[in-house]
Formats: C-alpha cells, structure tokens, sequence
C-alpha cells in the first residue's frame, strides 16, 4: 500500500480536513453541513469553493515553486488578495 500522502491532502489545514470529514459524513449534503456549522447555505458554499480551489492548485503545483505555491493557495483561502499576490509574486520575480 502506497502511504505517500498526496499533495492536495498536505495542504490542507487541520479544520479543513475536519470539514472534509463532516462533508463526507453528511453523504455531501450541503444543507445538512450548514445546519451543523449553524451558517447559511451560501456561506458553506463559500468555504466549499475556497476547499476546492485549494486542492485544484495543489494538484496542478507538482513542479511549481513552493514559494509561488503557497502565494497562490493563501489567495484561495482568502488570507491574501489578488492584487498583494501579484504584487509579491512581481516583487519575487524582480528579484530572481
């Protein structure tokens, strides 16, 4: 058995993969999860989209720069705008 953890798997944070583990127990009802939570349904969908497109990148970094990576995944949690992140990934660029 392979027990290499995969990329997207270690980029998520402890809470993330709680809600991975609540998501699946609740047979990926939304509505269910959001009664859990004791938030909108909109809201849950927020946080689902932000899980998804922080696995998306993950998946698609293999050969990607970790720095350049976690730029990336910190937009997808919402921690950093896009407009910082341009400006930083710029400012790195500039200095290689």
């Amino acid at each position: 058995m392979d027990t290499q953890i995969p990329k997207w798997l270690s980029v998520l944070s402890e809470e993330e993969l709680h809600f991975v583990k609540r998501f699946v127990v609740a047979s990926g009802s939304l509505k269910d999860l959001a009664k859990q939570y004791q938030v909108s349904y909109p809201t849950l969908r927020i946080r689902l989209n932000r899980l998804i497109d922080k696995i998306n990148i993950a998946d698609d970094s293999d050969k990607e720069n970790p720095f350049l990576l976690k730029i990336r995944l910190m937009v997808a949690d919402g921690t950093l705008t896009q407009a910082a992140a341009r400006a930083l990934i710029k400012a790195y660029e500039e200095s290689q």
